[in-house]
């Protein structure tokens, strides 16, 4: 059924005139971002600017100790550093749940172009990474979405700075509740030791880019970080669509 739900959204929008995702306005085509989201709305994403907290990479309102964040101080994260090129709200809040949860996988370039282009913008190091690994969804999670949002935008990321992509080497053993239904508390134990590295001859001594769409507490990161280090991994860093 949902397979069909797909088909059937996707031929809706071939044959009704093309609108917003965001707005429902209809689309002009010299005035909009890949014929899906007018430049009135894509104007209106909230873009993460320096400076960065040298952990989760969210905005620092303030100058702090070290560049770290009062919320990363309070906290233990496995990862060595997190980028993201949006802050999650607003607009690009509605394309992610859009993208993740309305069956339009097709958003993935346009939503992975926000990430390009901060990587270039700001001259993240790429040249050091050896892997890119999309966050895996559990087997069932994946059933019932039919794609993992994450791999979609690992793999325009992969292909645009050339880079090869681990879909296996990192899986989820247990299927997990929602992050978004729980309280900022109960994350950490939510994700705890659901992560581990099945192919550890892989990652041994590499330099590891995890991508995902969004990160909140950074609980989820953080454990698949913790996995991939335990296994022999060197840097971790973490790159999402928002935070």
């Amino acid at each position: 059924m949902d397979m069909l739900r797909r088909f059937l959204n996707a031929l809706a929008d071939i044959v009704y005139p093309k609108t917003c995702l965001v707005c429902k306005g209809e689309l002009k085509e010299v005035s909009c971002v890949d014929n899906l989201v007018c430049m009135q709305c894509w104007g209106k994403i909230k873009r993460n600017r320096p400076p960065f907290c040298r952990r989760c990479g969210r905005h620092l309102e303030k100058p702090v100790t070290k560049n770290i964040c009062p919320a990363c101080v309070r906290k233990q994260l496995h990862f060595d550093r997190a980028f993201s090129p949006c802050v999650y709200e607003g607009v690009i809040k509605e394309l992610i749940h859009t993208f993740k949860y309305k069956g339009k996988d097709y958003l993935g370039p346009t939503l992975t172009r926000l990430m390009t282009e901060f990587i270039e913008e700001y001259n993240l190091p790429m040249d050091i990474l050896d892997l890119v690994m999309p966050i895996p969804l559990h087997k069932t999670r994946l059933r019932e979405r039919e794609f993992n949002q994450a791999q979609i935008l690992g793999n325009h990321i992969a292909r645009k700075f050339n880079k090869p992509v681990s879909y296996d080497t990192l899986r989820r053993l247990r299927l997990t509740k929602t992050q978004t239904e729980l309280e900022i508390d109960q994350r950490l134990l939510n994700v705890k030791g659901c992560f581990a590295a099945t192919k550890k001859e892989d990652i041994k001594g590499k330099n590891i880019l995890l991508v995902d769409d969004v990160l909140t507490t950074g609980s989820t990161c953080s454990e698949a970080a913790y996995a991939l280090k335990d296994a022999g991994a060197n840097i971790v860093f973490v790159l999402t669509l928002a935070n």
